[in-house]
């Protein structure tokens, strides 16, 4: 999950006192070098944005103020759409052919998975690391789309830098429904906030967690033979924690193909369970309310926990993207925001603080989500 964009190797850790004298008088020559390098830094939905430099964005790093980093994607950009949900459902109808699916979920999988994409030294989107994970990523989501052949596709979405998005796509049977697509999404990317480049980033729950939960989502679908009407597409995007740059692209890109976008949701940190137990944290807010309320409802039809409405704020995670780009998007999350884990952007972003049974309630949805959403009403 985002809260802040670009990092000066230990200035921060200067800022609040953690590093050692050393480091400290280093990382004053390096941002001092970087001040002369600005971004324009949106705070609000509606703000045209100010470019700051990298000190002034440590400032917003220390407040915990979150923000959407859109040089490469300004707000004068034409969009082609007013956001428009009214293809989405109000209630669940296709509860035995979800029920299929979800039966087939497997935590080991997860697990599995997991241990191996937290075993990079970090994730972040211009390290070598990162570009290896991701690699490995698009590696793992094409063994499992095999044995689907030509119903599913999987395919690098190439930004410039050097850890790409993934899309793979379950291609829709329905021609008259040719250019809808039913995105769900998580974020690949992980950053230590103290060392973006060279630091220990496990990121265990950000969004290891969700990259997991939904690769376990595509795979129950992938072998079970789902065939759905409308196209349904799972995302793991690049460079979220350095202000959602991959998913800007990627929906650009979609906004300039004219696609049609019934609705998404994002899914960012999955496995960390809250001080007040285990619940289904749904955003409220820089969200589609019918999207949302359909949420509700699946939670409701096909997980185990109960689910509570939170804030997150503006652009915390990847569906601020697509909202941008004039499309119905979502957000779900582990917990309320305040009861959500402590421990990320750090080393200790770790899968022992996780409960791979809360991800599945995720994954639970996420089916829930794809399945239904993947039918034409009448």
């Amino acid at each position: 999950m985002k809260h802040f964009s670009i990092f000066t190797a230990l200035g921060i850790a200067a800022a609040v006192g953690v590093a050692a004298q050393a480091g400290e008088q280093a990382v004053l020559k390096t941002s001092e070098h970087h001040q002369q390098d600005r971004r324009l830094i949106q705070l609000s939905e509606n703000d045209p944005g100010t470019w700051l430099s990298e000190y002034e964005i440590l400032t917003l790093v220390q407040q915990r103020t979150p923000f959407m980093d859109i040089t490469d994607h300004p707000p004068t950009v034409a969009i082609n759409r007013l956001i428009n949900a009214d293809k989405v459902p109000a209630e669940t109808s296709y509860h035995e052919e979800v029920k299929r699916f979800i039966d087939d979920l497997d935590t080991g999988n997860m697990e599995e998975n997991l241990e191996t994409f937290t075993s990079f030294h970090n994730r972040y989107y211009k390290s070598s690391w990162g570009a290896r994970s991701c690699a490995w990523l698009l590696g793992r989501i094409k063994e499992i789309a095999e044995p689907a052949n030509d119903r599913v596709t999987v395919e690098p979405f190439h930004h410039k830098w050097d850890q790409f998005s993934i899309i793979a796509r379950f291609n829709g049977t329905n021609p008259d429904l040719d250019n809808e697509v039913v995105i769900i999404s998580a974020h690949q990317d992980s950053v230590n906030m103290w060392l973006p480049d060279f630091g220990r980033s496990p990121g265990a729950d950000d969004d290891g967690s969700g990259t997991v939960t939904i690769l376990e989502a595509f795979r129950s679908l992938v072998d079970n033979g789902f065939e759905p009407e409308r196209t349904v597409e799972f995302h793991w995007y690049s460079a979220e924690e350095a202000g959602l740059y991959g998913s800007q692209d990627v929906a650009k890109a979609y906004n300039e193909q004219g696609k049609e976008i019934v609705a998404m949701v994002q899914n960012d940190m999955t496995g960390y369970v809250g001080a007040h137990g285990e619940v289904f944290g749904i955003a409220t807010d820089y969200v589609n309310e019918k999207v949302t309320n359909f949420i509700k409802k699946l939670v409701e039809a096909y997980a185990d926990i109960p689910y509570v409405e939170t804030e997150c704020g503006y652009a915390c995670s990847d569906h601020a993207s697509w909202r941008k780009y004039g499309y119905p998007s979502s957000f779900v999350m582990e917990s309320a925001f305040e009861d959500s884990n402590p421990h990320i952007h750090t080393w200790g972003d770790t899968i022992d603080k996780l409960s791979f049974d809360h991800m599945k309630e995720f994954a639970k949805v996420d089916i829930g989500f794809a399945i239904e959403m993947s039918h034409e009403r009448k």
